[in-house]
């Protein structure tokens, strides 16, 4: 029987290593990346069945490599392996496109079940964070998902440029900047930049 074959993106390398160890007896692991840009160019090489990916990385994080990937038309099942014990990032893991959400403190047995799992066609999510997520998902929400010009204004800002700066670099009106800036607020139920730049850091947009 063929064993499944994963692909491993987290640029934390004693973390990784355990996990190499954790799944080799079981799986077939192609390699470790270290970065998003990494991942984007070993997902297209080496088309494994399943990517396991942070969502804090270098260079692009996984939110935004998984959109791409799956823009790329690869129908790879996608498991976040993160240390966010957070719904919202949760919820914005499976508008990308993945089948599972673990967390890093979790990760040991967890992550082999939801490998198999979503190898299945399942969905799988840390049970916590799972009862969380279907009680709220009974709820009225108002949040809403960023797009990815205001993903560009959010980095910008966290990284400290103003919104004269931000408009210049995104050729874009200052007025336009701020209008971005406002509806993030408002979409992501927060009031202050120093609220959208935690977010921002949630989401790994910034580290």
């Amino acid at each position: 029987m063929n064993r499944v074959r994963l692909l491993l993106a987290d640029d934390h390398t004693m973390f990784a290593q355990g996990m190499q160890s954790l799944l080799a007896d079981e799986f077939e692991l192609l390699g470790t990346v270290s970065n998003g840009e990494e991942l984007l160019e070993a997902a297209r090489s080496l088309r494994p069945e399943v990517i396991i990916v942070d969502i804090s990385m270098p260079r692009l994080n996984g939110f935004d490599a998984v959109r791409r990937i799956r823009a790329e038309g690869n129908d790879a099942k996608v498991i976040f392996l993160t240390m966010h014990d957070d719904d919202a990032l949760v919820s914005e893991a499976f508008r990308c496109g993945a089948s599972g959400y673990v967390l890093k403190q979790a990760a040991g047995e967890e992550l082999v079940t939801a490998i198999r799992e979503v190898v299945q066609g399942n969905s799988y999510v840390t049970p916590l964070v799972d009862t969380r997520v279907s009680e709220a998902s009974r709820a009225p929400s108002h949040r809403a998902t960023i797009t990815p010009r205001q993903r560009e204004v959010l980095r910008l800002i966290s990284e400290g440029l103003t919104m004269k700066e931000i408009a210049a670099q995104l050729s874009i009106s200052t007025r336009t900047a701020e209008s971005h800036k406002y509806e993030m607020m408002e979409a992501l139920g927060v009031e202050t930049t120093a609220e959208l730049i935690k977010y921002a850091l949630r989401l790994g947009l910034i580290s």
